[in-house]
């Protein structure tokens, strides 16, 4: 039974089709996004999560989308009173305040598919890192990880991250614009993940200089489908090896974020 047909008789039907079936799980705190005209049953609806998932104790709608460099949206409590929680992911742990902080719970698969490439010894390079979930796993690798965030919450949240994963002396936490000076030590990386934020495409063009001829570049991008095969013969006439692309996730109707592993030339 869907979250829908758990409220049928509880919401009037002309209203109950504007709320989704799905939502989102961090932890212990479900985030859901509905529009102010169901704001009235926010109760009821926080209610009916909370019966399915007897781990949830905050239940949080989405009121606003992402906004500056935080990358944080707005949100209203329905039901509990904190938004701190801990997370975990492939037997990793991140604790976060949701609405301080990015953190994408959807990218979990592809995260893993990326931080198992990495081999021990390997420079690694992590721009808009958030809280650590492409970082860890890929410290954890063996690997040594520069990790690149604006905010500064969200450098404190990844600095305990990586203690609580037993990961910190492999990372190195720069707080800093990825787009602004990176420091010049940071050449002949071997492989840069990059989670690039909505818009931020030029990023490729900073980091791709400071990775190795050979090293590899995982990076993220949000295009249409009909965009993607163009996309692919212009990295190729960049000179990239494009060694995999996939869609990770629609994030509006028609659009996609896309990973492309690349090797640099």
């Amino acid at each position: 039974m869907g979250l829908k047909d758990q409220l049928k008789g509880v919401i009037p039907d002309y209203q109950l089709r504007l709320l989704s079936d799905r939502f989102d799980v961090i932890g212990d705190i479900a985030i859901l996004s509905f529009p102010a005209e169901l704001t009235g049953y926010g109760n009821e609806i926080a209610a009916a999560i909370m019966s399915r998932r007897r781990t949830i104790k905050t239940v949080l709608n989405k009121t606003s989308p992402l906004t500056g460099s935080r990358r944080t949206a707005g949100y209203a409590i329905l039901a509990g009173t904190s938004t701190v929680t801990t997370y975990r992911e492939y037997g990793f742990s991140y604790q976060l305040d949701i609405t301080r902080v990015f953190f994408n719970p959807r990218l979990c698969t592809e995260r893993m598919r990326v931080t198992r490439q990495v081999q021990g010894g390997e420079t690694v390079l992590v721009p808009f890192c958030g809280v650590g979930p492409f970082v860890i796993p890929a410290a954890a690798q063996g690997a040594k990880v520069t990790a690149i965030e604006q905010n500064a919450e969200a450098c404190c949240w990844l600095a305990g991250n990586c203690r609580l994963n037993r990961v910190d002396r492999h990372v190195t936490i720069l707080q800093a614009d990825a787009f602004g000076v990176i420091p010049s030590s940071l050449s002949g990386i071997d492989r840069a993940i990059i989670p690039t934020p909505y818009g931020g495409d030029t990023i490729l063009d900073r980091i791709t200089p400071l990775v190795k001829p050979g090293g590899t570049i995982h990076f993220y991008t949000f295009r249409k489908q009909y965009q993607i095969a163009g996309l692919v013969r212009a990295y190729r006439d960049l000179g990239f090896d494009v060694l995999y692309s996939a869609a990770c996730g629609n994030i509006a109707p028609g659009v996609s974020r896309w990973v492309f592993d690349l090797m640099n030339p």
